[in-house]
């Protein structure tokens, strides 16, 4: 070995010679190639984001004001007004549809990844699957027939909380099923071997260790529904009153930008520009305290 390590240029182990490649070889040049390849995808996959975003900032804050936050919808030909009770209405109808959707959503993953075994378990992922790919405005369809049309609530926040929970379901149970799937067989098998219930094994070890994939699920969830149109319009219908008791119509973000966008009065544009941006600062700052809240579990 060290008779042929010496006959190396120098006497040294590796010659620098050996290990420099010419810039302009062929795999050089290929290389250099395909990284500007994925640099330029990555710029045009930012694009869109980065144009919606910037439009809707533009004009949102040249349309916002603090009058906004504290008044009611105005009429057709009114200037002025606000969106006081979108606001809380988006916010009351996500509630509803969050008090309903996760815990569901997380016993449901739970029960497919620590206690179900067999086609059962199959055919529960399939139909999580499907119902993940519909469009929302089935969801209001279905929740529109299921209390609107039989008249047991009627369009009201509850109707609408239930639409959302239905778009939310889907998106907590495949994203706790796959956090609990990442968790280490190593963990529960300690956590048995210690004594431990098989509850507690579930409450006390694997829901911690995925909380943060969890929690990122639940914001991921929470940000679709916040934006959702089409299932609020069979369910909340609209109002330009404030909130008048949970079994009727009440007013959202994305009802007020659908219904004022489109009419031809400046001043509920205005407003429409203006809801849209609460609405992105809303779901951003989900996702911020989501961030926060596993970061500091962690």
């Amino acid at each position: 070995m060290s008779s042929s390590f010496a006959n190396f240029p120098n006497n040294k182990l590796i010659h620098r010679s050996f290990l420099s490649r010419s810039p302009n070889s062929p795999r050089n040049c290929f290389n250099n190639f395909m990284n500007w390849v994925v640099f330029l995808c990555g710029a045009l996959a930012l694009l869109p984001i980065i144009a919606v975003l910037s439009y809707v900032l533009i004009k949102g804050i040249d349309s916002l004001s603090w009058s906004m936050f504290i008044e009611l919808p105005p009429p057709p030909l009114v200037e002025g007004g606000g969106f006081r009770n979108a606001i809380f209405g988006t916010l009351l109808m996500v509630g509803i549809g969050s008090i309903i959707a996760v815990p569901f959503g997380i016993l449901v993953a739970i029960y497919l990844v620590e206690f179900s075994s067999g086609k059962l378990s199959w055919w529960i992922r399939f139909a999580t699957n499907i119902l993940s790919g519909i469009p929302s405005i089935i969801a209001g369809v279905f929740t529109y027939g299921l209390l609107v049309h039989t008249g047991i609530v009627g369009y009201s926040p509850i109707a609408g909380g239930v639409a959302l929970a239905v778009l939310m379901l889907p998106i907590i149970i495949r994203t706790t099923d796959e956090a609990l799937q990442l968790v280490p067989n190593d963990l529960r098998q300690a956590s048995v071997s210690l004594g431990a219930t098989n509850f507690q094994t579930v409450t006390q070890v694997v829901l911690i260790a995925a909380l943060p994939a969890i929690v990122t699920g639940i914001s991921l969830a929470v940000a679709r529904a916040a934006g959702e149109t089409a299932p609020l319009i069979f369910t909340a219908l609209f109002s330009q009153f404030p909130f008048n008791g949970f079994v009727q119509p009440i007013a959202s973000l994305a009802l007020l930008v659908f219904n004022f966008a489109i009419v031809p009065y400046p001043n509920q544009q205005s407003l429409a520009w203006g809801a849209s941006l609460i609405l992105v600062l809303m779901v951003l700052m989900t996702s911020i305290i989501a961030r926060l809240v596993t970061s500091r579990k962690s």
